[in-house]
């Protein structure tokens, strides 16, 4: 993953709700596939192996986070365990296991949660983060990002 994608997920998550940070844990799982397979077909084991483990560590979080007093979470706790399969024998393998059915799971999940994301009217689960705001410049067509900060002398700290 590069630096822009990582600064970019890093934005939102310190802006999201849990709604959104379950479907970030999705994204971030197919991208992590997807990089992956990008990655075999040029022959970088080691970026393989980075980008699946990554996939892993969010398939884990999504299982965790699982509430197991809802009927739909062992379903769901049942494809991520084929999931993590699937990468676990890709990564012992060095080769794609079944990647694209794991692919074609997430990505049905993630559309699924990102309807009810749509729902979630909640707050962001970060709190004292920095509001970011972005907007068109007067530059020709640059997007820039502007930090505002209500009081940034007690940011990050309960007072």
């Amino acid at each position: 993953m590069d630096t822009d994608k990582i600064k970019n997920y890093t934005m939102r998550i310190s802006q999201a709700n849990r709604s959104e940070l379950v479907v970030i844990l999705f994204e971030l799982a197919v991208d992590g596939i997807q990089s992956a397979k990008s990655a075999l077909a040029q022959g970088k084991t080691e970026v393989f192996d980075t980008e699946l483990k990554r996939a892993q560590g969010a398939v884990a979080e999504l299982r965790g986070s699982l509430n197991f007093q809802y009927g739909v979470s062992a379903n769901l706790a049942a494809l991520y365990r084929y999931i993590n399969e699937q990468l676990a024998k890709s990564l012992a393998r060095q080769a794609d296991v079944n990647l694209d059915s794991c692919l074609d799971i997430l990505e049905k999940l993630e559309e699924s949660f990102r309807q009810v994301a749509k729902q979630d009217t909640s707050d962001p689960v970060m709190e004292n983060a920095q509001q970011v705001y972005a907007g068109l410049t007067y530059g020709k067509s640059s997007l820039t990002e502007t930090t505002l900060e209500a009081d940034s002398a007690h940011r990050g700290f309960c007072v």
